[in-house]
């Protein structure tokens, strides 16, 4: 019997993938469902009556919130039951994470209590440490702040200036240094601090409880959007740390933190497609009760337009945000079953998929941002009302484009990341950049026009691939070692990186679809996919000739503008059309409905 081998990072660029090997959210198991339900009922109950005290910050009513959270066991989805949490799958954690991410201020609070503040102590810990924090963590009686940023080093952040030394008495670590746009921090009973001990070149990470002496907090930011979430400087003063909270080994932190931070960005995507979806739905309600002219603004073709792009968008991003946490949770059930741990197993898994989760953070941020426009847009005057609802998502959007990395660092993170794994023998980015580059000198072959469904979309993704091999090969061949100073050159390559796989993701998704309810069933979705890829051809395009136009020349520049060009080439599409299809399912079910 052989074992099934999972896709590894990066591979979608290389390799085919078949619809029935990947996994799509209308796969959801019962259990799974209960469980979003389960969130969707406590935010309709407890969050949403409550918007207006949240935004202004009503004393205590944050920390009732997340207790009560607590409670229902929704802090703890992700931590094993040994420790009293849920120990739910890398799938159901991010379900969850979905529908809690509706709400933009609790969302925040709840993501960096649940997420980047809990998961270095489940993944690093010891076992007295796990044993000790975690429970407490998972049932809201402490919670949780992550403790990073400094003045001067934000997204540089292994130049933080914070200093650890030790104590005479040999038994506490003494943190001097402060901390800036500290999420929870007015609130928070557990800190994990990174800092340098002594003159370490490394980062270290500590567990700082709010209990220990010489800690003082600064006045709470007021901030553009998400202006219920507690947002102070933390200031460390000889603070004596406990020798025995030292997380992880002396000089792991910046490992601890970048690995956390792969985790936070698939977690901010999830969090960000429910913020969207609830976006939509609102748009549509509202499209659907406005009159003007004698009938609804939602069956006006430029309203229309609207809606079906915002949904075009989302269902993009979902079908690539399930994609890769199920195969981050695959490699998990690999590795552990090779005989790793399963902390170790979750840190290997979560990093192997860096790429996407990156991909994933940038294109779902400026995704919502996008819908959140035209949600106001569609709204009208009403919509520049604080007494509506898009003006508050319209200002909390705009925060996800910086979180948990910048965009501009996470898309040069991107290249980086595949191309670590080219040089390494792990992906075969460089073989299949030179086969591309070969394919160019060749006659192109012109078989017989096939007009099943998505033989053309097929013919398109492998192509989109090709095109990003063509770019990437090129530049790193150009710049070599250098090429990490040509940034514009590099966002333009992840942005084609990113097309390419949100495109493979959406149609290996609707494909899947097909096989389990028919194509009758599935018209909407099958519009969704043809537009998405349609568009996308154009922006490949685009992002390739900037590139290539940036730094080749002569023959070869002209050779390789005419690959591009073949390799975007669409046949045509009524996007008109297939946008309207999928507005009217969504007038005609009142809401976000895929």
């Amino acid at each position: 019997m052989t074992t099934k081998k999972y896709p590894k990072g990066g591979e979608f660029l290389v390799k085919e993938t078949k619809p029935q090997d990947i996994f799509i959210p209308e796969e959801f198991s019962e259990e799974q469902l209960m469980i979003k339900e389960t969130c969707r009922d406590f935010l309709e109950k407890e969050v949403v009556p409550l918007l207006d005290e949240i935004d202004n910050k009503q004393e205590g009513l944050m920390v009732e919130l997340l207790g009560k959270a607590g409670e229902l066991g929704l802090l703890g989805i992700a931590i094993p039951e040994k420790y009293e949490g849920f120990g739910q799958d890398m799938n159901t954690s991010m379900l969850s994470t979905e529908i809690m991410g509706t709400y933009s201020s609790f969302a925040v609070a709840f993501a960096a209590h649940a997420g980047i503040s809990t998961l270095p102590i489940l993944y690093y810990g010891t076992g007295t440490q796990k044993s000790k924090y975690l429970p407490k963590l998972a049932s809201g009686e402490y919670k949780g702040a992550y403790c990073l940023t400094e003045p001067g080093a934000g997204s540089d952040a292994s130049s933080c200036k914070s200093k650890v030394t030790f104590c005479k008495d040999g038994k506490h670590y003494i943190l001097n240094g402060q901390k800036m746009w500290i999420t929870n921090a007015g609130f928070a009973d557990v800190f994990t601090v990174f800092a340098k001990i002594e003159d370490d070149k490394n980062l270290s990470a500590f567990i700082v409880e709010k209990t220990f002496e010489g800690i003082s907090l600064g006045q709470e930011e007021p901030k553009m959007g998400i202006k219920g979430s507690s947002t102070c400087m933390i200031f460390f003063e000889d603070c004596k740390i406990p020798m025995e909270n030292l997380l992880g080994k002396r000089g792991d932190g910046f490992r601890i933190a970048l690995n956390v931070l792969n985790n936070g960005r698939l977690k901010l995507a999830a969090a960000v497609l429910g913020a969207g979806k609830n976006v939509v739905t609102n748009s549509i309600t509202y499209a659907n009760e406005r009159v003007q002219f004698g009938k609804s603004i939602s069956s006006f073709g430029a309203i229309k337009a609207k809606m079906g792009q915002q949904c075009i968008r989302l269902f993009a991003i979902e079908s690539a945000i399930y994609r890769c946490s199920n195969d981050i949770h695959n490699n998990i059930n690999e590795l552990v079953a090779a005989g790793m741990s399963k902390e170790d197993a979750v840190i290997k898994a979560q990093k192997e998929f860096a790429a996407e989760s990156a991909i994933l953070k940038v294109a779902s941020s400026e995704a919502l941002d996008y819908v959140v426009d035209e949600g106001v847009q569609i709204y009208g005057g009403m919509g520049y009302s604080s007494e509506a609802p898009m003006e508050r998502a319209y200002r909390d959007s705009r925060i996800n484009r910086i979180f948990e990395g910048t965009n501009e660092i996470n898309r040069m993170l991107v290249v980086d990341f595949l191309l670590k794994k080219a040089f390494k023998n792990e992906l075969p980015l460089l073989s299949a950049s030179q086969a591309v580059a070969k394919e160019l000198m060749s006659i192109p072959e012109f078989g017989e026009i096939d007009e099943s469904l998505f033989v053309r979309e097929n013919k398109l993704v492998a192509n989109f691939k090709k095109a990003a091999l063509l770019v990437a090969g090129a530049a790193a061949q150009k710049f070599m070692q250098k090429l990490g100073t040509e940034q514009e050159i590099l966002m333009n390559i992840s942005d084609i990186i990113s097309d390419c796989y949100l495109s493979d993701s959406v149609l290996l998704r609707v494909e899947r679809l097909i096989e389990l309810k028919g194509e009758e069933n599935c018209k909407e979705q099958i519009a969704m996919a043809e537009v998405f890829i349609y568009d996308a051809a154009d922006r490949i395009h685009k992002n390739a000739k900037d590139a290539l136009n940036s730094f080749a020349e002569g023959d070869e520049l002209r050779m390789m503008l005419l690959g591009i060009k073949r390799f975007t080439k669409h046949s045509g599409l009524n996007s008109k059309d297939k946008r309207r299809l999928i507005a009217n399912k969504l007038v005609e079910e009142n809401k976000y409905c895929f």
